[in-house]
């Protein structure tokens, strides 16, 4: 069995676990609204207003004057990622991340040591309120598509297991938005079509969804028959390390643009580095209002995990889109592949000169590695500690559109 672990409003949880008087109050952490920031996650005090995570906190603000918004603290959050991760190690060394506050997990292999796939579950969901007073919302099933959307439909402080025997009964009655792919563009397509549930989905005749849906349409069949077939896979297997969120309404706004791609790069990079791995392809994905999705790619000369050389690397990729004209985003994403397993440590000479801040990416002595170092080791010592890059203080200047 898999279980899917999705921790509930992360930031704001652990920003209003730290401030009990938040509690009950709509809070936010993201940017401010007068730089173009970006809501990086929502108590569900505050979701009832409709904010959701990637929508620019200046609509927030409109929406809920009174919502309190709080800077994100991503040491304090890296480090409680890492005792959830710890938690997690407890019971199955097959755990794959998906961010800092959601993975994967098989536990096959370990219920004849600590019981089923449902009282581990149990185990680790209580384990995390008693030592984090946090809450995860945890599905279990028998394949990760199953998992994810169990772990997701009885949100906050959800627990659902789904046997294989009961996989279309749980699945019938969701809605085809359920299934991974399904946006609003294809939803409103498949609605036309009178597919409305899962179940529409998985009765309609095959030559019929192959007709309009293509090879695409194959694959959402084979998930409302429920069968996925990818297995959990560590991040030190995995071939890269990416993260990406959608906005809850379209943007094109290229400040709010930068603001998530900072975050999701900051994110990359430390998950890289805690699992000692560098890589030399850097890599963006935009996905357009009209689903119309591009990733766009460039290799460094050298294997890296340093923030600042990630970094700039997918700003020029994105930097060059937007010369180009820029279509509202839904999506944005990036991640680093091509990991090199044999790349030497760095350890700077004695007399070595770091390498300004307008050095090429890609090279290993400089003092971005130097500025890691002492980061991530703040980090894990005080994980309360506020330590931030100046970019994150300071409003970027703005690309040419032209």
């Amino acid at each position: 069995m898999i279980i899917h672990a999705d921790m509930d409003a992360f930031f704001a949880s652990v920003e209003i676990r730290e401030q009990p008087a938040l509690r009950g109050r709509p809070v936010v952490v993201g940017g401010r609204a007068e730089s173009r920031g970006v809501i990086a996650a929502a108590s569900y005090a505050a979701r009832q207003y409709g904010i959701r995570s990637a929508m620019p906190t200046a609509t927030a603000l409109k929406r809920c004057p009174e919502l309190v918004v709080l800077p994100g603290r991503m040491a304090l959050y890296s480090e409680v990622s890492r005792h959830i991760q710890n938690i997690f190690a407890r019971y199955t060394p097959l755990i794959e991340p998906l961010s800092l506050d959601e993975a994967f997990l098989d536990v096959n292999a370990s219920t004849a040591l600590f019981g089923s796939a449902q009282h581990i579950a149990r185990d680790i969901k209580q384990a995390v309120l008693d030592e984090l007073q946090l809450v995860v919302s945890i599905g279990v099933a028998p394949n990760k598509f199953v998992a994810k959307i169990a772990s997701d439909v009885q949100k906050p402080d959800g627990f659902v297991v789904v046997e294989a025997a009961d996989i279309q009964t749980f699945l019938d009655p969701l809605p085809v938005s359920r299934l991974w792919g399904v946006g609003k563009v294809t939803e409103k397509k498949l609605h036309t079509r009178q597919i409305h549930s899962i179940a529409d989905l998985r009765h309609a005749p095959e030559s019929f969804i192959r007709q309009h849906f293509g090879q695409y349409g194959e694959q959402l069949r084979q998930l409302a028959r429920g069968y996925d077939p990818r297995a959990v896979i560590t991040e030190r297997d995995a071939k890269s390390i990416s993260h990406e969120t959608t906005f809850a309404q379209d943007i094109n706004d290229v400040e709010v643009l930068r603001g998530a791609l900072s975050s999701l790069t900051e994110q990359v990079a430390w998950r890289m580095r805690r699992q000692n791995v560098k890589g030399r392809t850097v890599q963006l994905k935009l996905r357009f209002d009209d689903f119309h999705t591009i990733t766009r790619a460039h290799s460094l000369s050298a294997a890296t995990h340093h923030t600042r050389d990630v970094w700039r690397t997918v700003l020029q990729l994105l930097n060059k889109e937007i010369t180009s004209g820029l279509p509202p985003i839904r999506l944005i994403g990036m991640g680093v592949g091509g990991f090199d397993t044999n790349e030497p440590h760095e350890q700077l000479g004695l007399f070595d000169t770091p390498q300004t801040d307008d050095a090429t990416p890609g090279i290993a002595h400089d003092k971005a590695g130097g500025i890691d170092k002492v980061t991530d080791d703040i980090n894990r010592r005080f994980g309360n500690t506020l330590l931030l890059r100046a970019r994150g203080l300071r409003r970027p200047r703005p690309a040419s559109t032209r």
